[in-house]
């Protein structure tokens, strides 16, 4: 090729390019989703629905998810406690079989339970496959979360809707799901003042009544030897039903009774208040001070975590979202938002790095900039090697590629360093220095290339719990490892002899002198 040293640099220059293009073009995600075994899954019902109705709705898809042949057991969990805020949610920890005895990983099982538990009526199945590496500190529904805050909760009402209707017809996300719960039910009692006061009977007695029927009242506490047991207050089951139960519940009077009402000195309910049902909102969900929602959502097959956060940007501005609004990522996705950045710069800082530190090595501005452009050839294989296996390029990509940084360089610094030594010691035009380097250094180069490249096979090739995490890393170092080596040996040489034809035209005093 140093025969051709016009055509290889135009390679060299074509390879910074593609590389740029590449990274551009790349799907990209925050971490690989694993499988772990485990799938947490969350049920939603109407707001309206009893805690009765969810146990049966509830206990109907734990039946449906059991059929299915690669899941061994589940735990279910349905009423109010730290994860469910509501009573029409509820929970499943589901155990699959391990990897060696089923065929599917845990996000097609995910998608063959949804399908077979579509029939079930009146509750909805979100199933995510559990995760060991996780940012988020809440439990919601799907795996990403948006939050939407707004000091006015009306404005919430009405916006949240409307970003979710949009968001439904984006093929990049689904699951879609919202805990703005404002539509549930709720029974309001009035009392008429007026009777009540005839018959002796104050707003207070009604409170402890329909506490007393209600409101689980602790009525004794029984001591054992080694435990106690409280004894709880409250009406019988089959009167806790109905609305028409609370007209039959009878409070105390201090008048006469007359002969239109049963037992002395007992007055029904349904005498002296009026029951009326409304909508109300099940929950007031905040982040720090202020009302918010939050919509969270999965990924469709094939889509990238980078291509749903444009998505919904382009949504929020699409509805023309009132700028009272605050909305931001939270969890993995804000992570992700906020990692785009950090990733150039990181990759930068790394570049910029190894130049001051070559710099000082080789006491010169130029060669470093030769040991340098062997990167591109590494990122380009890198980018196309994740992107044929469609990994895309996440956290243990950019990992892969860091390593690579130290990796690939190696081959530049073994040519260089020799063909420096044989100007320096042994007189030699940059031209037979450079080519003598580059036959006497195959070999070693081939070696350390080979090593690195044996030792990122068994990440990019196994199996089991925990690949998903090292299947990137593997492929990142293994398909840029490939590339480098075939170009740097022809590029690295031209390279080498442009940029020292260059020092000697602006800094001939200085042109591969040797250090005092």
């Amino acid at each position: 090729m140093l025969r051709h040293q016009g055509l290889t640099l135009l390679i060299a220059i074509g390879t910074l390019v593609l590389t740029i293009w590449l990274y551009v073009i790349i799907p990209k995600g925050f971490f690989p989703v694993q499988d772990t075994g485990l799938i947490q899954g969350v049920t939603q019902a109407p707001q309206s629905t009893s805690y009765g109705a969810m146990v049966k709705r509830q206990g109907e898809l734990a039946k449906k998810i059991l059929q299915d042949a690669d899941v061994i057991n589940l735990s279910s969990f349905v009423g109010v406690d730290g994860s469910n805020t509501t009573l029409n949610s509820g929970r499943f920890l589901i155990s699959l079989k391990p990897h060696d005895q089923r065929q599917q990983t845990s996000q097609d099982i995910v998608r063959r339970i949804e399908r077979e538990t579509e029939g079930v009526e009146g509750i909805t199945l979100f199933l995510q496959p559990v995760q060991e590496l996780s940012t988020d500190t809440t439990v919601s529904a799907t795996q990403y979360q948006f939050v939407l805050e707004n000091a006015s909760l009306d404005e919430l009402r009405t916006w949240v809707p409307k970003l979710v209707s949009r968001l439904q017809n984006v093929p990049e996300i689904t699951d879609l799901a919202s805990d703005l719960q404002q539509s549930g039910l709720s029974a309001s009692i009035t009392i008429d003042r007026q009777t009540a006061a005839r018959f002796g009977v104050t707003p207070a007695t009604v409170d402890n009544a329909l506490y007393d029927a209600f409101g689980q009242r602790i009525a004794s506490t029984i001591f054992t030897q080694s435990n106690q047991y409280r004894v709880i207050l409250e009406a019988a089951p089959n009167l806790q039903r109905s609305l028409d139960s609370i007209g039959s519940i009878y409070v105390p009077s201090s008048s006469v009774s007359t002969g239109s009402m049963s037992g002395a000195g007992q007055v029904p309910l349904s005498a002296i208040t009026t029951v009326s049902i409304k909508e109300t909102p099940l929950r007031f969900g905040h982040l720090g001070q202020f009302p918010a929602a939050t919509i969270s959502f999965n990924l469709a097959p094939g889509a990238s975590l980078g291509d749903a956060v444009r998505e919904i940007r382009a949504a929020q501005q699409e509805i023309k979202l009132p700028t009272s609004f605050i909305a931001n990522f939270r969890g993995a996705s804000s992570a992700f938002e906020s990692s785009l950045t950090n990733e150039v710069l990181l990759l930068l800082a790394a570049i910029v790095t190894m130049y001051i530190i070559l710099g000082v090595l080789y006491e010169s501005f130029i060669h470093p900039i030769t040991i340098l452009s062997t990167l591109p050839s590494a990122g380009v294989g890198a980018l196309l090697a994740l992107m044929l296996t469609g990994c895309g390029l996440d956290v243990m990509g950019i990992i892969g590629i860091l390593l690579l940084i130290g990796i690939v360089k190696k081959n530049a610094i073994m040519m260089v360093d020799f063909a420096l030594e044989a100007e320096r010691d042994h007189g030699k035009s940059p031209q037979q220095a450079i080519y003598e380097a580059c036959l006497l250094r195959f070999r070693p180069i081939l070696m350390t290339t080979l090593a690195a490249l044996l030792g990122a096979l068994p990440l990019m090739l196994g199996t089991g719990t925990g690949t998903e995490l090292r299947r990137p890393l593997g492929i990142s170092i293994v398909g840029g490892l490939i590339l480098s080596q075939i170009l740097t040996l022809f590029t690295t040489p031209v390279i080498y002899l442009a940029l020292d034809r260059l020092g000697r035209r602006f800094f001939p005093r200085h042109a591969n002198e040797p250090p005092e």
